[in-house]
């Protein structure tokens, strides 16, 4: 057979000569036939003729030839897959590419008009990407720059022929980087055949179907040839470009796709809202579906002002169909896309109180309606979906259209959205109250069967979202709830179960508010419930049950896990992880109000051991000063509850409680001439975070040296007390009362416990540079007894 190997020589008059030849059967099929392509036995006859002419073929006309036949013979979406193995066994990838490039680049070699090459070589590539097995051939893959070309640009070779072959990604530099206006400014564009856009179209699904689909298109250039297909409203683009651009947005190349070609996809989505906001109402329903594909991930291209536009637009359209009356698949549809914009911009682009108050309270209607039905009552895909979306708009009333202010009277709440009045805001509370009791019966009917059900992540995620602001109502539902709580959380936590279904879905939801940036790890349950858990273990009849279900060794495990994580990060690369803030917090908790289980349980023995290597690392970890802060005090809180001992002192303990000295002192530097100290540079960020912690931790001290008077001894070798005094300079004040009266508390717990220390202290006041006693009354009062 012989093959060029720059281009392919044909013979016109060969191939149409070939085309017809005299033992061909007529291609209609007759009567019925067990053939899996559909063919009558004559026909399967003069494919078996056209198989083995391929096979023994002697030049390319001979094998286009053969092709041809084939293709009028047979529709290549009807060919079985024995046979589209012949034929690549055949001809393989080889001819179609060399048929494609010939096109492009033009010249002598060929003797076919370059649109037959085309189309011949995307009928082959057609045929050979219906089988599965093929399509992710490198062969076939190199010729997707190509097929992108030509959907992008149509069959005007002149123009084409300026494209870069094989580049894989087009969205380089140079001639690539014209923006889509000018794009769809080419003047000599010709219409693009319509059978030709079917044959490239279905070459693109067959690779987006491969389990690496969108990676191999993100990297060929496809989302932006496809955009601009579209904006050029190129043959088919709409039709199977759209939803083909849709599908590839939707998967996890979504942020770098937005990323990497954000003009154009503005664009893209500005003609895609254009055309929703000129739309009849019935017709914004149908393309309801549509919008959510292609807008943004939050926080991508959020100071774009376009965007914003966008975004307000699609508002103004949505409102009159959420003011009206739909049906219910309808409004799912309506839902889903108010709570993809509400990701964006929140409240800010809704539009008035009104109606921000509409959607709130038929988000909340929907979940009661979807979840308060009899127990074992199977919920369908697509309410789950509608659902998950109201979650958001719920989520997105507790975040914003109802966060509440401090005040003295709760009933003077006031809102964040402007205008809202005090009925609509309790109205409000009252629909979401109720949509959140209904998460709570759903959630009590499941068994354990179910925890890798993404709809119950999901209804799980939204009810700990309530429970992070709101545990006093619903208290007693919550409190009888929690065992279930627990169990999914630790369930997940411990690893139990496959999680598979969690985590592909994790990966592909559209409606996505998660920390941990979309992805499913086993931890993420537990995450969620971590600021629940930070306020139910400070209420009495709660906590019992936290402590029935061993909560705290669940947390401890958690945060040995986070450290044993942060632990290798250091400079630049170490990120602050806030779920092991409020994890300490939670356990704080604990160690405040239940010392008999402090003081017996092995978890928090484990966890003392866990904080005393912890500490020491974290004073050369700036960026963790608010950990370290948790870790300090959460480790004197402990230690506190300890009896004394006359056994020596561990190593471990005595590093704690140096690194306690140290990690204390460094919160205070010196103010200028009698004024008071102030917070040093390292803290003052981090202050209104970690000074009530700095405040405990200096109570807590007070409690340690009262319990273990062997920290007296420490505090001496320190110097501690010196650099104290130092540091509070002629005023002997520090800037604010409240850390004034923990300071007091710690230096009086020491001068009572120790008379050395007290003797210290007494000529360190003396001394002009360390201060006096004005701001230190009770202290004062010791040092005279």
């Amino acid at each position: 057979m012989k093959m060029a190997e720059n281009g392919c020589h044909l013979n016109p008059e060969e191939v149409c000569a070939a085309q017809c030849p005299s033992s061909a059967e007529p291609t209609s099929a007759e009567g019925c036939s067990s053939d899996p392509s559909g063919l009558s036995p004559s026909q399967r006859e003069v494919l078996e003729r056209c198989l083995h002419a391929l096979n023994h073929a002697k030049n390319d006309s001979h094998i286009l030839a053969a092709l041809l036949l084939i293709t009028r013979l047979c529709p290549a979406g009807q060919l079985d897959t024995g046979t589209l193995h012949q034929l690549f066994e055949a001809v393989g990838f080889n001819l179609p590419a060399r048929l494609l490039v010939t096109a492009f680049r033009g010249g002598d070699s060929s003797r076919l008009p370059p649109e037959e090459l085309i189309s011949l070589g995307t009928a082959l590539l057609a045929a050979l990407s219906t089988d599965a097995s093929m399509v992710a051939h490198p062969q076939l893959l190199s010729t997707v720059p190509l097929i992108l070309n030509i959907l992008e640009n149509g069959p005007n070779l002149k123009d084409n022929q300026t494209q870069t072959f094989g580049n894989e990604d087009q969205s380089g530099s140079g001639s690539q980087t014209e923006s889509a206006t000018d794009s769809q400014t080419t003047s000599s564009m010709s219409t693009l055949d319509e059978a030709l856009a079917c044959d490239c179209y279905q070459v693109l699904n067959a690779v987006c179907a491969l389990p690496q689909g969108p990676e191999q298109l993100l990297t060929r250039g496809a989302v932006l040839a496809l955009c601009r297909a579209v904006l050029k409203k190129q043959t088919l683009s709409h039709e199977k470009g759209l939803p083909l651009l849709g599908h590839l947005l939707s998967s996890s190349i979504r942020p770098r796709a937005w990323a990497k070609h954000s003009s154009d996809l503005l664009l893209l989505l500005g003609t895609i809202s254009q055309n929703f906001c000129q739309a009849s109402d019935l017709d914004r329903l149908e393309m309801c579906s549509q919008i959510p594909l292609f807008l943004p991930p939050p926080g991508v291209e959020s100071e774009s002002k376009v965007l914003k536009e966008i975004v307000g637009n699609l508002w103004a359209s949505l409102q009159p169909l959420i003011q009206g009356k739909l049906s219910q698949e309808h409004l799912g549809l309506v839902l889903v896309v108010s709570a993809c914009l509400l990701d964006l911009y929140g409240w800010e682009s809704a539009g008035p109180p009104k109606f921000c108050c509409l959607l709130v309270n038929r988000a909340c209607v929907e979940v009661r309606m979807g979840l308060e039905e009899p127990p074992g009552t199977e919920i369908s895909p697509q309410l789950q979906h509608t659902l998950t979306a109201c979650y958001r708009i719920m989520e997105a009333a507790m975040e914003q259209a109802c966060s509440q202010m401090v005040v003295p009277n709760p009933a003077l709440m006031q809102t964040a959205i402007t205008g809202l009045s005090l009925q609509q805001s309790r109205q409000v509370l009252g629909a979401l109250e109720e949509a959140f009791s209904a998460e709570i019966y759903y959630l009590k009917h499941l068994a354990q069967t179910s925890y890798d059900d993404p709809f119950l992540f999901a209804t799980f995620r939204s009810l700990c979202a309530w429970l992070a602001e709101e545990t006093s109502c619903l208290k007693e539902d919550v409190t009888d709830l929690l065992p279930f709580l627990i169990g999914y959380a630790k369930s997940h936590f411990k690893g139990e179960g496959e999680s598979k279904g969690l985590a592909d879905w994790m990966s592909k939801m559209s409606i996505c508010n998660s920390s941990q940036d979309g992805t499913w790890s086993r931890e993420a349950a537990l995450r969620y419930l971590l600021p629940a858990l930070c306020h139910l273990s400070a209420e009495d009849g709660p906590r019992r049950v936290l402590l029935s279900l061993d909560t705290p060794a669940m947390l401890v495990a958690f945060l040995s896990k986070g450290w044993a994580s942060l632990r290798g990060q250091s400079g630049k690369t170490v990120t602050r992880d806030s779920s092991l803030e409020t994890a300490c917090s939670a356990l704080l908790n604990f160690a405040i109000t239940e010392s008999e289980r402090v003081r017996n349980d092995p978890c928090f023995i484990a966890l003392e051991t866990m904080l005393s290597e912890a500490l020491p690392a974290l004073l050369h970890k700036p960026r963790l000063l608010v950990l370290a802060a948790n870790f300090c005090t959460l480790g004197l809180m402990i230690a506190r509850l300890k009896s004394t001992s006359t056994d020596p002192v561990e190593v471990g303990q005595r590093r704690f409680f140096s690194s306690v000295l140290s990690f204390l002192l460094s919160a205070v530097q010196s103010g200028q001439a009698s004024k008071p100290a102030r917070i040093s540079t390292l803290w003052e960020e981090h202050w209104e975070e970690a000074g009530e912690l700095w405040r405990l931790s200096l109570q807590a001290l007070g409690g340690c040296v009262r319990a273990q008077p062997w920290i007296t001894i420490l505090i001496r070798d320190e110097g501690w007390l010196q650099d104290i005094f130092t540091l509070l300079g002629s005023s002997g004040r520090l800037p604010d009362q409240p850390s004034q009266d923990a300071l007091e508390e710690v230096l009086c717990a020491i001068a009572k416990q120790c008379p050395v220390c007290r003797k210290d202290i007494s000529e360190l006041v003396k001394s002009v540079s360390c201060g006096s006693l004005q701001g230190l009354p009770q202290l004062s009062t010791i040092l005279v007894e």
